[in-house]
């Protein structure tokens, strides 16, 4: 009997029999993470609030992207999106709580009601995400969840309590599932990206001397982090925190010159 060839069989993707549920997945980061796993094989439910924009993306990729309506604030929005893509696909494995809000405000000024959003939003939508898919990941263990935090959830930044507080209790909800759910085959993972070149900062005009690749990332440059950890090779992975930042969390950028021009006289009497 002969074989096919390699050439003629194409590979099974890094995510092939996945099935993934990624909010906040119409625009920005989601939507790179939505195209990243469906390339790599796995069948992903584009949950938003953004009826439009994630209908027209999963009209582009095909039978293995559907749309799904979610506000991650309501409770009821999370069970018809977990029940849809159980009666779509059949299982969830993958749950990527991505959906998030920039809120700016000193800590005199910003209201409490724009405070309550960005917990509302940034962490307890996560929390109630997870409440919401527990079950059906447990039934398709080995599962995977991987919350979207921020470098703000390990530097704090003026003018952003809201946002800060928010990103840095979600490591702390990562962190307790991911203990409480290990004997259920979850496993549970932040990731704290830096700048990226997304709506969300698209009137920020600081610079980036802060950082030490002294750019914002595009949004497909954290995708594979996703793929990674939604994805068997991260199997011993869980409560950990990984950061993509382009080296702003490391520590003070140098600068060359300058560096160059004090070693040069160093060099001197």
């Amino acid at each position: 009997m002969t074989m096919p060839s390699s050439a003629s069989t194409p590979a099974l993707g890094r995510l092939h029999g996945k099935v993934a549920v990624v909010t906040g997945g119409a625009q920005g980061q989601g939507r790179a993470h939505v195209e990243a796993m469906v390339r790599e094989g796995a069948n992903v439910i584009i949950a938003d609030i953004l009826d439009a924009e994630g209908e027209s993306l999963a009209r582009e990729l095909g039978a293995r992207a559907l749309f799904a309506h979610l506000d991650v604030r309501s409770d009821d929005d999370w069970n018809r999106a977990i029940e849809f893509a159980l009666e779509s696909f059949g299982v969830v494995n993958v749950l990527v709580n991505n959906a998030g809000v920039l809120v700016r405000g000193s800590i005199g000024d910003v209201s409490i009601d724009e405070w309550n959003r960005a917990l509302d939003i940034n962490l307890t939508g996560s929390f109630r995400g997870i409440r919401a898919a527990l079950p059906a990941l447990r039934d398709a263990r080995p599962s995977s969840i991987i919350n979207v935090s921020s470098t703000a959830g390990f530097l704090g930044f003026p003018g952003m309590s809201a946002y800060n507080a928010s990103k840095f209790a979600l490591r702390g909800l990562t962190r307790a599932a991911a203990v409480e759910l290990a004997p259920d085959g979850i496993r549970v993972n932040s990731i704290h990206p830096g700048n990226v070149q997304t709506a969300m900062i698209e009137d920020y005009d600081g610079g980036f001397d802060q950082v030490a690749q002294r750019r914002a990332a595009r949004a497909d440059e954290i995708s594979p982090l996703v793929v990674y950890l939604a994805s068997d090779e991260s199997s011993y992975c869980t409560g950990s925190e990984f950061i993509i930042d382009g080296g702003e969390s490391a520590g003070h950028p140098v600068d060359h010159a300058r560096a160059t021009e004090r070693s040069s006289l160093s060099g001197t009497e």
